[in-house]
């Protein structure tokens, strides 16, 4: 029998942002053996406090996916204790057929910053088993906001990296966000049973259903707002991110690269159609 093991330790990194809010969240679980969960940028003073904190027992470096604000530090944590890291993949492995396409002919939208020179010391897959004497963890791919995203399941808590945020809605941006599968990962999520979750930005959830269920609603009301707007008139993704959100001006390349997520997944159900290959500057119209 697995040994209780206490709420796991958390250190924040430095990095608040628009998009990471108050910033990067690292966790630290487990006494005599711990794991690290998403070690955050390559700050040498905060890697250098979770090693720290970790006090020379740290086995195990677990990334939920290769953004820079995750991922980038694990190099120097791995360094500094010898311990692998384990993730499903390099920053562009998962991703679908579609945005594989996408990618090859030239949409590329940046977002928070794939960590390009990530690799893994081991490839985790969906429902890989990672345990120690005291704690056990269930490895969930949960693509949509990354290809390569997972989550990871500990008793009745997830922690959920950046799928479900405790502050924002999470971005989706083509390429390596897909919306088709956002909401399939928010639905798995949901079906764990979970009784709360650990974002990596943000809060923890201490009621995911609600939360969930109000992800979904909102993303299904940004495409109620992105066909009437075509119905007015067609447009691209970035007109559409004007003529849709009252935001600041920095924040509008955020919204068109969620705005085209909305529009490739439209397309695919045939809802929005355009005469070009989607490429960021296509131009739709509502079918």
């Amino acid at each position: 029998m697995n040994r209780p093991v206490k709420e796991p330790l958390r250190i924040l990194a430095p990095n608040p942002s628009p998009l990471t809010g108050p910033g990067t969240t690292t966790f630290l679980l487990g006494r005599d053996q711990v794991a690290v969960i998403d070690p955050g940028p390559d700050d040498p003073a905060h890697i250098e406090a979770v090693a720290r904190a970790g006090r020379d027992r740290i086995g195990h470096i677990l990334i939920t996916h290769a953004h820079r604000d995750h991922s980038a530090g694990a190099a120097r944590l791995s360094r500094l204790t010898g311990a692998p890291v384990l993730a499903f993949g390099t920053a562009t492995e998962g991703r679908s057929p579609v945005m594989q396409r996408l990618a090859a002919g030239g949409l590329l939208c940046g977002g928070e910053g794939l960590d390009h020179d990530f690799a893994p010391d081991r490839r985790l897959r969906d429902g890989d088993i990672i345990k120690t004497p005291e704690w056990r963890l269930i490895a969930m791919h949960m693509p949509g906001h990354a290809a390569g995203h997972m989550c990871f399941g500990w008793d009745d808590t997830v922690f959920c990296g950046d799928l479900v945020m405790g502050w924002s809605s999470t971005l989706i941006s083509p390429p390596d966000g897909d919306l088709g599968d956002y909401f399939r990962s928010l639905d798995r999520l949901g079906q764990t049973g979970a009784s709360r979750l650990l974002p990596t930005h943000g809060d923890p959830i201490e009621n995911p259903a609600p939360r969930l269920a109000e992800l979904a609603r909102h993303r299904r009301e940004r495409s109620r707002q992105i066909i009437a707007a075509l119905r007015e008139r067609g447009d691209s993704a970035q007109g559409l991110a004007r003529r849709i959100y009252d935001i600041p001006e920095p924040l509008l390349p955020a919204a068109e690269r969620n705005v085209l997520a909305h529009l490739i997944a439209l397309h695919h159900v045939g809802a929005v159609d355009t005469q070009e290959e989607i490429a960021r500057d296509s131009f739709f119209a509502a079918t």
